[in-house]
């Protein structure tokens, strides 16, 4: 039987616990098990809801066999397709109801031990982000850590967050903050820079969980994960300051292009009026182009303005195509204290 450590003090909430899943199927049944062992004495509510990302195995019989044996606080939110984690992510954000929302990898690599922890903090600090910090990671070096550690440094400083470990997917949210956010994309790396957008850095911090390494299943992850995040980190730069105004962004730059390019052409507009011949001069082709390109920026700019006005005003969009079922249209049920009240 494993020791497990004293529940902290809790506030009143209620608890959302979001797993994405894929191809997964031998990890679900562990899986449930172990939530449900680290929060057998948890004092309030919570929902345990597990995100088929588009498996191509039994990971959705698995969690639905789950849901019947334990009680539909068990959810099984399936998507149409593989739309990757952010997206798997997303969508069990939008299911959850609860006040407090906690995300963990499915590969029991992260442990549940740790959630009650993370939540304390969140509540008893009035935080809006509690991160994992995998001190002790057990993952390859070559493959997984030293790409990190390298992801991680340019993350903190492109972003200004500065967190010890960004790629931890064991994280507790308030759910009102985490919902006034999407995802998109390859993001879910990056929810800590995108919840400072909504919320003071201050209320953003993190707390050192376990790690064990992956004895069920496949890794997903490879090297070339470092330069997807190198491309994502380009669209968190430009969307963290630049987001509300793109005009700045592109028209900044045509502007610059615009006065170089306009200054070349008075150059060579000065040498023709004194008699030179200008008409072979690479400097004349180079002036038109640059100008050209400054024009091009400031009109991008102001398209971009405009995309973002219907952007920022629509908030419709949405990144994944969920598949529902009959059993997907029960009322939230949740699993609830032994006594029925706090402990």
């Amino acid at each position: 039987m494993t020791i497990l450590p004293a529940m902290p003090s809790l506030p009143e909430h209620r608890l959302s616990i979001v797993i994405p899943m894929y191809n997964e199927q031998l990890c679900v049944a562990p899986m449930v098990e172990r939530v449900h062992e680290c929060l057998a004495d948890y004092p309030w509510p919570w929902e345990l809801i597990f995100v088929d990302d588009g498996s191509s195995d039994d990971t959705v019989k698995e969690i639905r066999k789950a849901s019947a044996a334990r009680g539909h606080h068990v959810r099984c939110v399936e998507l149409a397709r593989n739309f990757k984690q952010t997206a798997a992510m997303q969508a069990g954000i939008d299911a959850a109801e609860g006040d407090v929302i906690v995300t963990l990898d499915g590969d029991l690599q992260n442990d549940p031990v740790d959630i009650p922890r993370l939540v304390a903090r969140l509540l008893n600090e009035d935080l809006d982000l509690v991160a994992g910090w995998r001190l002790k990671r057990q993952d390859g070096l070559w493959l997984r850590k030293i790409p990190s550690r390298i992801a991680n440094r340019l993350i903190g400083r492109v972003t200004g967050l500065r967190l010890h470990d960004y790629g931890c997917s064991l994280k507790a949210f308030r759910g009102e903050v985490i919902k006034s956010v999407r995802l998109y994309g390859e993001m879910h790396r990056f929810i800590p820079a995108w919840l400072a957008t909504v919320t003071s850095p201050r209320r953003i911090d993190e707390e050192p969980v376990s790690h064990h390494p992956r004895t069920l299943g496949q890794s997903k992850y490879g090297i070339s994960r470092t330069f997807r995040v190198i491309l994502d980190l380009l669209a968190v730069y430009f969307f963290l300051r630049f987001r509300d105004r793109p005009g700045h962004f592109f028209g900044g730059a045509g502007l610059a292009l615009s006065t170089l390019g306009s200054g070349i052409l008075g150059y060579m507009g000065i040498l023709k009026l004194c008699g030179e011949d200008i008409g072979t001069r690479p400097l004349l082709m180079l002036g038109f182009f640059v100008l050209l390109g400054g024009l091009q920026c400031i009109l991008t700019g102001v398209l971009a303005e405009t995309l973002s006005r219907v952007y920022l005003g629509s908030g419709d969009g949405s990144s994944y195509v969920r598949r529902h079922r009959k059993e997907d249209s029960r009322e939230p049920s949740w699993h609830q204290p032994e006594d029925g009240q706090p402990s």
